[in-house]
């Protein structure tokens, strides 16, 4: 009849093991000359005009807007599902806007450049205007898909369904344009981790149209553009 093993010697015998192999891996390093792998290359710290840092800069503008919205149209509707949906993208927008400009401190770069053009950073597939996908920003606005000071000043005097329907429309337009950058930046953005917020951008607002387009149909209204 066969004992068990005591866990004693259990223990002893896999210290012997890996004594073992660590002493066959010193040999091979010894074999070798000692040398060691080289130690991976620190990451490159984009630059003032990069499209990492020109993204961090006007999708941080860009989001604030977002967030400022959607905590007006809280505040003139009693809708639960126009509601929701604006906690989701201030919730969301706020976090991400925090992420990028804790890049651009991490980076050592400011958050506002006087003489950069909103959305430069885009260079050539930035078509005419400077801006792609999307055109040109509408006269008032900073950016494409913003909304002018008068537009925010119309959601704020609204209320009930006209709150509604205006605060989809703005947003669906704000999201196109949101889209249109996140797009260059996951394109040409340098930095991995930037690089996959971006696309996380992209594919969390594609969805968020589609969901305004259909509360949209709901209230009897469509997208402005």
């Amino acid at each position: 009849m066969s004992r068990a093993i005591p866990r004693t010697y259990w223990v002893a015998g896999t210290a012997v093991l890996l004594a073992l192999l660590f002493a066959a891996a010193a040999t091979v390093a010894a074999a070798n000359g000692g040398s060691a792998a080289p130690a991976p290359a620190a990451p490159r710290t984009p630059g003032l005009h990069s499209a990492d840092a020109g993204f961090a800069r006007d999708m941080a503008v860009h989001h604030q807007q977002a967030v400022e919205m959607s905590f007006i149209v809280r505040d003139r509707t009693q809708d639960e599902a126009v509601r929701t949906l604006a906690y989701d993208i201030a919730n969301t927008q706020a976090n991400q806007r925090g992420m990028l400009l804790g890049w651009l401190d991490l980076w050592g770069l400011p958050k506002v450049v006087a003489d950069e053009p909103p959305m430069s950073w885009m260079g050539s597939a930035a078509g005419h205007g400077g801006h792609a996908g999307h055109g040109p920003a509408k006269p008032g606005a900073l950016m494409p898909g913003m909304a002018t000071k008068e537009e925010l000043e119309q959601l704020g005097a609204a209320s009930g369904r006209d709150a509604e329907v205006l605060f989809l429309q703005l947003m669906t337009d704000h999201h196109k344009g949101g889209v249109t950058m996140a797009e260059g930046c996951a394109q040409q953005c340098g930095t991995p981790v930037e690089r996959d917020l971006a696309q996380g951008m992209v594919d969390a607002q594609r969805s968020e149209l589609t969901l305004m387009a259909d509360m949209l149909k709901q209230r009897g209204a469509t997208p402005r553009g």
